[in-house]
């Protein structure tokens, strides 16, 4: 069982259930799923691969690739040509992942101050964007031969607002910073 989970279970749900006074215990937010989203465009099949590995070691899981829905002939883009993957993550996985990414990744950014708080949607989700995957500690840089691939992640929770959400991931030792 990851660290992170431990800490939930045992002092991150008691004091979101004393703060915001919930009866039930089934009532005190927690996080759902991460979902890791990696668009890289039109690229040839060595790039994607590649990239698509980057995003396995990251996440441990296999990726599910996204094709274009629509073609446009501007873009060179055809209607079912791969422009991206994504993993969801659920259980143990998501907590390690959250776990890494909290205590290890985030850290490693250089100049970092923290994670901006308007990352939120007004349903308790919060969304975080990385410009480029060598930051996570499972990537080998001696091997990279194409530019820094970004990545999106959202962490969706059972929060019903933005206050209850930022309350579970400060508590959990999301780094926020700013307005």
């Amino acid at each position: 069982m990851a660290n992170l989970k431990k800490t939930y279970d045992e002092t991150v749900a008691p004091a979101l259930r004393e703060k915001f006074g919930y009866k039930n215990p089934m009532q005190v937010p927690r996080i759902e799923k991460i979902v890791v989203n990696m668009a890289f465009g039109i690229v040839d099949k060595d790039t994607q691969k590649s990239v698509v590995d980057d995003l396995e070691k990251i996440t441990g899981q296999k990726p599910a690739l996204c094709p274009a829905k629509k073609s446009v002939s501007n873009f060179k883009l055809r209607e079912g040509m791969v422009i991206g993957a994504k993993v969801t993550l659920r259980r143990k996985r998501m907590w390690d992942f959250l776990d890494r990414l909290i205590n290890v990744t985030l850290p490693r950014i250089r100049d970092f101050h923290g994670v901006p708080k308007r990352g939120f949607d007004g349903r308790g989700n919060y969304s975080l964007g990385v410009k480029e995957q060598t930051i996570f500690p499972e990537i080998d840089l001696s091997r990279h031969g194409f530019p820094e691939q970004g990545m999106d992640i959202t962490i969706v929770t059972t929060a019903p607002d933005n206050k209850t959400a930022y309350a579970l991931l400060e508590a959990l030792g999301m780094p926020f910073v700013g307005r």
